[in-house]
């Protein structure tokens, strides 16, 4: 007996030794959470799991109790819950549809030449995201909930999308609590307009009068995600700069004729929000000391009592959904550098957190994770500096191991405690990597200010904060300084780009995913141009605009290529239409010319991510090979 259980031992933990791999980590389920049940007793939620042999992902929806137990599976998820689109009277049904308005095609003109492949465009928005425009809008329709009842369209004849391209869905439309009206998220702007512009408003239908309103008129930015209370308040968010799509993103309650700002006083920004069953709060997610947690703020229904924001959840983990509440209790998703998302409930009065979904934990238990470590870090304008270290499992201090220095994209985005399918720390970590992944100028949980830095400044404060974080960490004697690497995607990407210019021999490799590298170009095909004309500071033939032209000289890595001399790959999406292939064409055409050594790896019909399963394996594999070539 004494054998048998020492064997089980033996084997637990040579299980518990294993670490985590690509072909795993495509092999886990992602959890989208639905709802809770009409009845109040279940929790809904689908999870997808990558199939590489398939090269796709299939799903299954779940309904959970509450209290915890055992997942069953559903086929139908609109038999437990309530359909949002369905009027509050049940008269009527929302919904959205494609349409097409503008004439693109060439046989759109002329229709007598069927075969030509010709697209003809008057205006930007040529494309988006990934997408080309072929004259097809997205529009928001209504009819009786019956069978054959015809739908009437709310943008009949505009070139506007309802809901939002490119990742908008059925949240950019609601009811209204008497079932009177549609309200709809829409930028009511084409083509060139269009592209320089983050003005969206939140529009309401009348259905007796046909009539439109805008009731977000006179803000410039983002208005989006409308929601009503059980009382009958409108909230939404809101920000205000034309143009500037990382402002800073407040709760606004309509009340009495007035719109009050519920965040104004609080320094930070919303990603989005619920509101409490009472109607007298808004919980909310924000980023906050690299991390993202529950927030609530009280709605006190008058302006005699004072507004205040608290933050509910703490701890190093990311808080990533709001499912609903129960009593005292509310039920989110919860994720961190070394789990993927799962469903927990957390209880507002004592505190505690309880796990009630378990798609992943088998897998988990079999793994040694990584550690997470915060350092704060003195940055060179004297600020403290947030970095995350991510250490190898089974981590020996009296070892050294190589680093990678992890540039973070956005560029006006939080580094949490994420968990990604791409740049996975607890996968790096598992390759015997140590990762710094700081909180630089830009990130989003450190005040408005620290967020706002970056823009105008992407090859300024920023780069010393990349610097400041790598070279504090080099000085732990269990960091190989010989076998530093830096990686990044996006604007991570220009970072690396532009690093491999000023490293002083820092590093000793480079990997480059979708980044900038040469601004002036960037600003040329780009379709989102508000992006560049706020970041950039304008337009490259500006030339009396001194922030814009800093951003295409002093700033545009192409201009320091002559200084690159450590080998770099180049990875790179055919479908990016944010950051156009024509940015790691230029910068890999540079290395070679040089005679660095360099690779390019080219995704066709991937964007600016990549999601198909067998690419993703691609991915890692010569990710991880490079490294294992040159660090």
């Amino acid at each position: 007996m004494k054998k048998i259980i020492l064997f089980t031992l033996i084997s637990l933990h040579a299980m518990a030794q294993n670490t985590m791999t690509p072909e795993l980590l495509w092999k886990l389920g992602r959890i989208s959470p639905l709802g809770i049940s009409k009845d109040g007793k279940n929790i809904v939620y689908k999870v997808s799991t990558p199939s590489v042999a398939e090269n796709k992902s299939n799903s299954k929806t779940y309904v959970l109790p509450i209290t915890g137990g055992v997942a069953t599976e559903i086929k139908d998820s609109k038999i437990i819950l309530t359909d949002k689109n369905v009027s509050p009277d049940g008269k009527y049904i929302v919904y959205n549809e494609e349409v097409k308005i503008d004439k693109v095609h060439g046989k759109d003109f002329y229709p007598e030449l069927q075969k030509s492949d010709v697209q003809i465009y008057n205006g930007l928005d040529y494309r988006h995201w990934d997408t080309w425009n072929e004259g097809k809008f997205n529009h928001v329709f209504y009819k009786e909930n019956k069978e054959g009842a015809i739908g009437i369209d709310l943008l009949k004849g505009e070139n506007f999308d309802s809901p939002q391209k490119p990742f908008g869905g059925d949240e950019d439309y609601i009811w209204s609590p008497d079932s009177k009206s549609i309200l709809y998220v829409c930028k009511k702007k084409a083509g060139t307009q269009y592209a320089i512009s983050t003005n969206t408003n939140i529009y309401q239908y009348d259905l007796a009068t046909g009539n439109t309103t805008n009731l977000t008129e006179g803000n410039d930015g983002y208005d989006m995600a409308p929601q009503f209370s059980s009382t009958g308040n409108l909230a939404w968010l809101q920000m205000k700069r034309d143009g500037y799509e990382a402002d800073k993103n407040d709760i606004i309650v309509s009340f009495k004729g007035m719109k009050l700002n519920l965040t104004a006083n609080w320094d930070g920004s919303v990603d989005h929000f619920l509101w409490s069953k009472d109607g007298k709060s808004i919980y909310f997610i924000a980023a906050v000391d690299g991390t993202k947690q529950l927030f609530e703020v009280n709605f006190p229904g008058t302006t005699k009592i004072a507004v205040q924001v608290r933050q509910i959840t703490n701890g190093d983990f990311d808080v990533n959904d709001i499912i609903g509440f129960s009593g005292d209790t509310v039920f989110l998703t919860r994720a961190d550098m070394n789990h993927a998302a799962e469903i927990y409930s957390f209880h507002l009065k004592k505190k505690s957190w309880t796990q009630l979904s378990n798609v992943n934990t088998a897998t988990y238990n079999t793994l040694a994770l990584s550690k997470t470590e915060r350092r704060y870090v003195t940055t060179t304008d004297g600020k403290k500096m947030l970095v995350w270290v991510i250490l190898p499992p089974n981590f020996d201090a009296t070892k050294k191991y190589p680093t990678l220095l992890y540039c973070q994209g956005g560029p006006q985005s939080a580094l949490t405690q994420f968990y990604s399918y791409r740049w996975n720390f607890q996968l790096m970590a598992a390759n015997g990597y140590i990762v710094v992944a700081p909180n630089r100028r830009g990130m989003q949980g450190h005040g408005v200010a620290w967020n706002e830095q970056i823009s105008k400044d992407w090859g300024g404060q920023v780069m010393d904060d990349y610097l400041s974080a790598i070279d504090d960490v080099a000085k732990e004697s269990y960091v190989d300084k010989t076998r530093l690497g830096c990686v990044g995607a996006s604007y991570g990407g220009y970072s690396v780009f532009y690093l491999a210019g000023i490293h002083n021999n820092r590093f000793k490799t480079f990997i480059a995913h979708d980044g900038v590298f040469n601004t002036q170009s960037m600003f040329g095909t780009t379709e989102e141009v508000f992006f560049n004309n706020w970041d950039f500071g304008g337009a490259y033939w500006e030339k009396d605009n001194a922030a814009a032209q800093k951003s295409y000289t002093t700033f545009n890595p192409m201009n320091l290529v002559d200084k690159w001399n450590k080998p770099i790959l180049i990875i790179q999406g055919g479908k990016d239409f944010r950051v156009p292939i024509g940015q790691s064409q230029e910068a890999f055409q540079a290395a070679q010319l040089r005679g660095i050594k360099s690779r390019f790896l080219y995704f066709p019909e991937e964007n600016h991510w990549v999601l198909k399963p067998q690419n993703a394996q691609v991915w890692q594999k010569e990710f991880f090979k490079w490294l294992k070539e040159t660090l």
